[in-house]
């Protein structure tokens, strides 16, 4: 499985410079300096960040910055138009300060869990009934997908579940990969969402490879291996309309140990 930081291909050098998060998922304390600085905003950039951003539907990372006027609480982390604004409450720091980012760290593993066991329900579903994904949402050890089903099983849920957790026992690799997007455009099985939700000037675009079960474009934070997602249930499966059928999950706590 190898350590936190390998297990990423092809990242292009001025993005795993800046955005630490999109190549290290378990970085979470970090050095930077102050970037730019909206006092009327409330929220400063920072050089490079580990700070998720949020989208997918995962929600953006909180945690503490660091700064000579003493700790900044981090409320929310945004992508404006390209840089990364974190937003916080405390003495701004001056444009050039040296400050140190600390993501809160218990809530950034629980969302990467989920997420990842949200991929691995739309891997099971691919898999299983060449279906995409149409929307998706989640919290920390929660999480939903909608998918386009004609019609819904009294079952579905209990048959999902079990599939999600045999692909969890097997403890796949996951892998980070940077693929040029023209190849991606190509492979219907990658982009699974909109495709006009993922612009084109992305490129390349970031891909999350469960190796043996699935591989799908994807800015969010993941573990390293299905194993450390622990036990999933599916608690709900509603219908949301004519081609619009809902599944709904949780992640069991406590965490497995990543070691």
């Amino acid at each position: 499985m190898g350590v936190p930081g390998e297990a990423t291909r092809n990242a292009p050098p001025e993005l795993a410079a800046s955005e630490l998060f999109a190549v290290d998922a378990y970085r979470h304390e970090f050095d930077s300096t102050v970037a730019e600085v909206d006092r009327d905003g409330g929220r400063i950039r920072l050089a490079r960040t580990a700070f998720y951003p949020g989208g997918g539907g995962q929600p953006c990372d909180l945690g503490t910055i660091l700064g000579p006027g003493g700790p900044l609480t981090v409320t929310a982390v945004k992508r404006d138009r390209g840089p990364i604004w974190h937003t916080v409450e405390g003495d701004l720091p001056e444009v050039g300060s040296e400050v140190q980012g600390v993501v809160d760290w218990d809530r950034r593993h629980r969302l990467m869990r989920t997420h990842t066991a949200l991929h691995i329900l739309c891997g099971v579903i691919w898999a299983d009934y060449a279906i995409p994904v149409t929307g998706g949402n989640m919290e920390p050890l929660k999480g939903r997908l909608d998918f386009p089903f004609p019609t819904m099983s009294a079952d579905l849920g209990a048959r999902v579940e079990k599939r999600i957790n045999e692909e969890i026992e097997r403890a796949w690799e996951i892998v980070v990969d940077f693929v040029p997007r023209s190849a991606a455009d190509a492979d219907p099985a990658l982009i699974r969402t909109s495709a006009s939700l993922i612009p084109q000037e992305i490129d390349p675009l970031r891909v999350i490879d469960i190796v043996g079960l699935d591989r799908q474009a994807d800015g969010g934070t993941h573990v390293l291996s299905t194993a450390e997602v622990g036990r999933v249930r599916v608690t709900g499966t509603e219908s949301k309309g004519r081609d619009n059928k809902r599944i709904r999950l949780e992640v069991d706590d406590p965490e497995p140990d990543p070691s």
